[in-house]
């Protein structure tokens, strides 16, 4: 097991709590297995895509889950009911998990399923209270004529 030290890169960061869970995330996805493939486009600078080969499963066979930092799709194949013998099986029906890890400002907003490719849509959505903001400095003159 690898141990990181992640002290270097926060002497000068307030607030960045989560980031060795973020690294930890990316190490595990690193790992995973990568079934079925997929593809993540950035569209422009706010919108983004990830498609997904499904090919073989119906959308009642496929569940996406979106938590606040995490989206998780699943897919549970039918059983297959026919008797056929395969000669070669090509095409992969096994269940899959499929992990992605979102930055908090990224929404998930639609999906949908084109000729055995899932689609699933996201946006940046940046709060207000996030955007950048200049901060006025208050003049000592004009402290000290408030307190009087």
């Amino acid at each position: 097991m690898r141990a990181y030290d992640f002290s270097p890169l926060l002497r000068s960061s307030v607030g960045f709590d989560r980031i060795e869970h973020l690294f930890r995330g990316l190490e595990r996805a690193s790992t995973d297995t990568s079934f079925p493939p997929y593809n993540i486009v950035k569209k422009d600078a706010d919108n983004y895509r990830i498609t997904m080969a499904v090919a073989g499963f119906a959308e009642d066979e496929i569940e996406i889950t979106a938590n606040q930092s995490s989206l998780k799709v699943t897919g549970k194949s039918a059983k297959e009911k026919d008797d056929a013998e395969y000669l070669h099986r090509g095409l992969a029906a096994r269940s899959f998990n499929q992990n992605f890890e979102l930055a908090e400002t990224i929404k998930v907003v639609g999906a949908d399923m084109e000729n055995g490719l899932l689609h699933i849509d996201l946006v940046r959505e940046i709060p207000e209270a996030l955007k950048p903001r200049t901060i006025e400095i208050a003049s000592s003159k004009l402290i000290e004529s408030k307190a009087a």
